[in-house]
């Protein structure tokens, strides 16, 4: 979706998609353990939203024009776009016309954004790049029960504590 394609869903549609997703959605940034990875790790962007129903999941995928849709173990039904380039053409360019209005869904949106153009670059490809991912990890989606299953230390080495001071 460019930015054209965005042009063609009714306002009124995008507006009620992006409120939905602003209580409804998250940004998340995962780490799988790739041993043909240079550095061992494979940075993995996501946007879903999960429901009972599946009706607004739909939508989000017709006007979206990508991810998949696919019932969870509890009961859940959950809309996800994990690939770069859906994300990078119809994610972010929906959401750069549709904005958020909560404090918090912007916030975690432009760390999400920031990421997504350090992967377009490549830049995460080396080490430098791979830190200032894992520092925007870090801090996406602050607040209680948030649980990683990979931390930067387990990335890096190093304990967050340490990372943050070296870039005071």
């Amino acid at each position: 979706m460019s930015n054209n394609q965005v042009k063609t869903i009714p306002n009124d549609i995008g507006w009620y998609l992006s409120g939905f997703c602003d209580g409804e959605g998250s940004f998340n940034i995962s780490l799988r353990q790739k041993t043909d990875y240079k550095s061992g790790w494979q940075i993995v962007l996501s946007f879903n939203v999960s429901q009972r129903d599946r009706t607004m999941l739909a939508l989000l995928k017709r006007y979206l024009g990508c991810g998949i849709i696919k019932r969870r173990r509890d009961g859940l039904c959950s809309y996800d776009v994990t690939n770069p380039n859906a994300i990078q053409n119809s994610v972010l360019p929906f959401f750069n016309k549709y904005r958020f209005q909560s404090a918090s869904k912007k916030y975690n949106y432009q760390l999400f954004s920031k990421a997504a153009d350090i992967m377009l670059n490549r830049y995460h490809l080396n080490p430098k790049g791979l830190r200032e991912i894992l520092e925007i990890r870090e801090k996406l989606n602050p607040g209680r029960g948030r649980t990683r299953k990979y931390s930067i230390k387990d990335v890096l080495g190093e304990s967050s504590t340490t990372i943050r001071q070296v870039h005071r």
